[in-house]
């Protein structure tokens, strides 16, 4: 299956990292999945991408995984295409997600590199095309070292976009960002690369040459107007956007809080009914819960909480 040639021309834009919902309990909360998955969609954003680092991936067993891909796919029923996080440490592990991921009727799925005792190139580098040696399905690499422990070179990157044509979509968020965009972008016409963490940079990766953001937010409309009017060429407008909710946007991407903070918002925008992030994660304490609430005040989101109020307000500011 590696032989085919992948669809990348879709992997742009604004791809949404979706929580996985849970109980107050703590398990996994199916239902909100059912309403979760039509609000992202109806907040304009190209593609959803779950089961990565802000979707717990990592915390749930192989039979919830599955009933996470289950749930999705079915919520989303072909209406926006979906990418599937299938980053494991096992090489052989990663290879059987990513089959269920492709046999459920995935988009793409996203893979991070493995978290190694001594990162080396050639480990990583077997890693991703042995999965890209076995599904057909583009694979979104993720370069986000803070949560693997792992730096892939900018030269690593190139070469492995060059030996596996699947993998020449890059979920960047390897600090500083906009350098490595621009190294990126400037080495290969044919590679795909995304931004992330929170959309914290996105103006200046989209000016160094970024095709989108893959990343998660509370009011995923804001970015999706920011990167549509950047590439609609009035880039004065997609700053000035971005300036005017950049303070929400700083807010929400707190180290530590920036799950906490994203679920608390979904549920008050009516998205999933529990804010739970599952244990030994913790929900925002009280003062952040009180900071949150000003800034959507100030901010003036507290007014726009239903996407298609938010989508009025931006496309008329």
């Amino acid at each position: 299956m590696g032989e085919v040639m992948p669809d990348l021309a879709a992997i742009r834009g604004v791809w949404n990292i979706v929580p996985t919902p849970f109980d107050p309990n703590g398990d996994l909360d199916l239902a909100s999945v059912a309403t979760l998955v039509p609000f992202v969609r109806a907040t304009g954003v190209d593609g959803l991408t779950i089961l990565g680092v802000l979707g717990e991936a990592w915390r749930l067993g192989d039979a919830e995984r599955s009933a996470v891909v289950e749930a999705v796919m079915r919520a989303a029923g072909g209406s926006i295409p979906v990418c599937v996080g299938v980053s494991h440490a096992s090489t052989d592990r990663a290879i059987a997600y990513a089959h269920e991921a492709e046999r459920a009727g995935a988009a793409a799925v996203m893979l991070a590199p493995p978290p190694l005792a001594k990162p080396n190139d050639a480990a990583v580098r077997r890693h991703y095309l042995a999965v890209a040696a076995a599904i057909g399905l583009p694979i979104v690499v993720q370069d986000h070292p803070a949560s693997s422990g792992v730096r892939m070179s900018v030269e690593l990157l190139l070469s492995l976009a060059d030996e596996a044509p699947s993998c020449r979509v890059i979920k960047l968020e390897d600090e500083p960002t906009p350098p490595k965009v621009g190294a990126l972008v400037t080495g290969s016409d044919t590679l795909v690369v995304l931004g992330g963490l929170g959309g914290s940079m996105l103006t200046e990766e989209l000016r160094r040459g970024a095709h989108g953001t893959m990343t998660g937010f509370g009011f995923p409309e804001i970015l999706v107007a920011i990167v549509r009017r950047w590439f609609a060429g009035d880039r004065e407008a997609a700053a000035s956007l971005f300036d005017r909710y950049a303070t929400v946007i700083r807010f929400e991407n707190q180290a530590l809080l920036n799950l906490p903070i994203r679920k608390l918002v979904y549920q008050r925008r009516g998205a999933i009914a529990h804010p739970t992030v599952r244990a030994p994660g913790s929900p925002a304490d009280p003062g952040t819960v009180a900071d949150l609430d000003v800034l959507l005040r100030r901010s003036g989101l507290d007014r726009h909480l239903a996407p298609g109020s938010l989508l009025r307000e931006l496309a008329t500011g």
